[in-house]
């Protein structure tokens, strides 16, 4: 293939043809609207193709900031933060915290996590209950004051 800087066109020089034109637009489109479509819905549930907005904004010096966590009780005695991923209880944060007001609704939503959990990891301690917890980090002058302040939003007992 020749590259033409001179607008000429050359022996062995390729042209798109009139379908891989289309194909091209028809893809741009497609992607487009995806894109749209994410932007509009505002949900990581359509990721990748809709803005990830948490990545995309700075916090103010005084501001406060806001982590949602689950906390587990299990049937050994001990109390746990859920791993919230795919390998840990098979969901990720991004689709607790996109869900946090229907949880918080139906507490019941929960017993998905534990489920997911006791699926992927037979062998451990059972989650027994499950508290939706969102901590609360204060900054004063970009600086963290005292510690983080726990709200539980929902709790559940899990189903066996």
């Amino acid at each position: 293939m020749t590259v033409v800087t001179d607008g000429q066109e050359r022996a062995g020089d390729v042209r798109l043809g009139r379908v891989g034109r289309g194909v091209r637009v028809a893809v741009a489109l497609v992607g487009i609207g995806l894109l749209i479509n994410g932007s509009v819905r505002a949900s990581d549930d359509a990721w990748p193709f809709g803005p990830m907005s948490q990545y995309a904004m700075s916090v103010p010096d005084d501001a406060s900031i806001t982590y949602t966590r689950i906390s587990a009780q299990t049937d050994a005695g001990t109390t746990v933060d859920v791993p919230l991923n795919i390998e840990g209880a098979g969901v990720a944060r991004a689709e607790i915290e996109a869900r946090t007001g229907e949880i918080v609704k139906d507490p019941s939503l929960l017993q998905q996590v534990a489920d997911g959990w006791a699926k992927k990891h037979p062998d451990k301690p059972k989650y027994v209950k499950l508290e939706l917890i969102r901590d609360t980090t204060q900054l004063v002058k970009g600086r963290v004051v005292g510690p983080p302040t726990p709200a539980v939003l929902a709790t559940w007992e899990v189903r066996r």
